[in-house]
């Protein structure tokens, strides 16, 4: 009988069937660079710890087995897993990618890949005919779903199914929604990326990133390319995100309540002309995020009247951290203009819609009406001091 995703991320299954260990209830942290062996082939199975250190093998079995995969390997950042995961592509191919994706993303395929020779064709993968774009040097599909930061939707089973018409490799990124509520895997994706810096570790304390993959040829790929690049995460690092992983349920459950109720809120208010949230059922991805996933997160996006208006938020915050970065316990906003996405180019900024007056809020697990009743505060004030209270 299938577990819940719950009981997979405090339980190992095949731990169960014997004490190891010492019966350690928290996994160990093995913080060592390499391993003696008995004899000439008499392997522990560690040799040294850039091919792999039992924490991290721990922390891997987990997330493949969160996103029903069958190989996860774990990353130093989320950059790293998909600069590695772009040595599976060689000078002349082409890949179809989102246009609205983290700014690290494009940074990466416009400034490393596209120099290495590989070629790209941003698409709105969740509008346009995606499948018009796909030329005989084509090689994968690589969106986000939702999207960073305007939250754009796709239909994960439908690329899958462009991608296999093509023999393609689908890649989604899945950091905004956690394997808690999403599995890309089951909807036909290849390969699945996370930040695990985000949710997976949930506390803001460390970084970490990772490929998932339910193939064995590309399992045998990712094995060959970590032990050569030697990007793995760390001992340490990994028991981290282990740790984090065991209340990743309860998280997302209560930052995504909290998100539900600030979109609400922001939808009242004067001051913002637009709120992007997928659990809105005005959204145009709703429908589609009802039928893949299990939920909506806990990432929203909002446009203001000003670039004064917005700016002003941001030095009033103080319980709400203005901060990059997202998925922790505590609730972020961010401004894509300088952070997130600050190397985009201005013009690809604004017709993703991103502009000097977007913010871009991660809600945490704090009370509701105590993040409210700071907003609340903040936008009084600011209206004070920009409009002398008229507009309130």
């Amino acid at each position: 009988m299938a577990r819940g995703i719950n009981t997979k991320c405090t339980n190992l299954e095949e731990d169960e069937q014997s004490v190891k260990n010492y019966g350690a209830i928290s996994y160990p942290i093995y913080q060592t660079a390499t391993y003696a062996h008995m004899g000439v082939g008499r392997s522990t199975g560690f040799d040294y710890s850039r091919l792999q250190n039992p924490t991290r093998e721990q922390l891997e079995k987990v997330v493949a087995s969160l996103e029903n995969g069958i190989d996860a390997i774990a990353f130093s950042t989320g950059m790293a897993a998909i600069t590695m995961m772009m040595e599976l592509f060689k000078p002349g191919d082409h890949l179809i990618v989102d246009s609205d994706l983290y700014g690290g993303s494009i940074r990466l395929f416009h400034n490393v890949s596209a120099k290495n020779g590989i070629e790209f064709s941003s698409v709105d993968c969740y509008k346009e005919d995606v499948e018009s774009f796909v030329k005989e040097n084509t090689k994968a599909i690589y969106i986000e779903t939702p999207t960073n930061p305007m939250m754009n939707v796709t239909d994960i089973a439908a690329m899958a199914e462009i991608a296999r018409r093509h023999d393609l490799l689908l890649i989604v990124d899945n950091t905004f929604l956690s394997p808690y509520f999403q599995n890309p895997l089951d909807l036909g994706a290849d390969i699945v990326v996370h930040s695990g810096t985000k949710y997976l570790g949930g506390h803001n304390d460390t970084l970490a990133g990772f490929l998932v993959t339910n193939r064995e040829d590309i399992s045998e790929k990712f094995r060959f390319l970590i032990k050569t690049v030697g990007s793995g995460l760390a001992p340490f690092d990994s028991w981290l995100i282990l740790r984090g992983i065991k209340t990743l349920g309860i998280r997302m459950e209560r930052s995504q309540e909290n998100a539900k109720q600030i979109a609400g809120w922001l939808k009242q208010q004067k001051a913002v002309t637009k709120v992007i949230y997928p659990g809105l059922e005005e959204h145009p991805g709703h429908e589609i995020m009802k039928k893949q996933a299990r939920g909506f997160g806990a990432m929203l996006t909002f446009q203001l009247e000003s670039k004064e208006f917005a700016l002003s938020i941001l030095e009033k915050v103080r319980m709400i951290k203005f901060a990059e970065s997202l998925g922790g316990v505590e609730t972020l906003v961010t401004y894509p203009t300088t952070q997130t996405h600050a190397d985009v180019p201005k013009e690809i900024r604004e017709k993703n819609g991103i502009t000097e007056a977007t913010l871009r809020m991660s809600v945490g697990i704090e009370d509701a009406k105590d993040l409210i009743d700071e907003l609340e505060k903040v936008f009084r004030e600011t209206e004070q001091e920009l409009y002398g209270g008229k507009k309130s």
